[in-house]
């Protein structure tokens, strides 16, 4: 296949490098950084440039950029999309993606399928993307009624190829409500949590839990914002939820409760132990 990808961060980097290592796909890809074109090209993440005129040749077509821009582009070039086109986004919402992206993908006669790669590095970048960062990682695809079955098992043999160990299926609602518990709300705790003047104080005395807390408090503030924007109703629910927990241990912890605190850290093991997972 042909495979173009719009954007070489860390996410459409990570596409390339693995796509060139781990098949024999040609690879056209796109970035607005000259350095990236450069770099990707150097290291062979890349056979050519993805452009106007080659972008009518793809057979399936990742867009990895932020959400706003990836409907942009995606509007801007659907003429150039070939009807036997696949189109596949990887933002980290859906709802908002898939719901203008849509419309033009039915107009223009290409397939078009919302997807977001559950695999991720505290850092960002082309020079952060890796050919392995896929391996065991889970694809959620959001399939609709006019998604065929073809369409699904190429991806399903293409996103295997490059090491995840399956597909999620669901659909834009049920990802965005689920993605604000299992990956914002964790960005927004970590960067609210390195705030404290202690976390300037640490030296010697953080260990594994300090780093856990923090790792993804180095974020891109410009992509999560429209993130957090994009899925604001899912994500203001689920921190007016912690807000009321955090409240219930800080007023045990303040009283001097050990009954209630005990019950509180009970209650969060056993729901930990339940939930399963990492």
């Amino acid at each position: 296949m042909n495979v173009g990808i719009v954007g070489l961060g860390l996410i459409g980097g990570s596409m390339a490098k693995s796509t060139k290592a781990r098949t024999g796909h040609t690879v056209w890809g796109a970035d607005l950084d000259k350095e990236t074109m450069t770099m990707a090209r150097m290291c062979g993440a890349i056979d050519a440039p993805l452009t106007d005129e080659n972008l009518p040749q793809c057979d399936l077509i990742l867009v990895a950029i932020r959400p706003a821009a990836a409907v942009e582009w995606v509007r801007t070039h659907a003429s150039l999309i070939a009807p036997s086109a696949i189109l596949v986004d990887l933002c980290g919402v859906k709802r908002t993606v898939v719901s203008a992206i849509t419309p033009i993908a039915r107009e223009r006669g290409f397939a078009y399928i919302g997807g977001h790669p559950m695999a991720g590095r505290e850092r960002g970048g082309f020079t952060a993307s890796s050919e392995d960062l896929y391996v065991g990682a889970s694809m959620i695809l959001t399939p609709d009624q006019r998604t065929d079955m073809q369409l699904l098992e190429t991806l399903k043999a293409f996103f295997l190829d490059l090491g995840f160990a399956g597909l999620t299926f669901s659909d834009p609602e049920e990802h965005d409500r689920i993605i604000a518990f299992t990956s914002q709300l964790a960005h927004i705790v970590s960067s609210a949590y390195v705030k404290s003047p202690e976390a300037q104080r640490r030296r010697g005395f953080s260990a594994g839990s300090f780093q856990d807390m923090t790792r993804v408090a180095r974020l891109d503030e410009d992509m999560w914002t429209e993130l957090f924007l994009d899925d604001a109703d899912y994500l203001t629910t689920e921190l007016d939820e912690l807000i009321v927990h955090l409240r219930e241990y800080a007023d045990a912890i303040r009283a001097h409760d050990a009954q209630a605190l005990r019950a509180l850290l009970r209650d969060g093991r056993e729901k930990k132990a339940s939930a399963g997972g990492n």
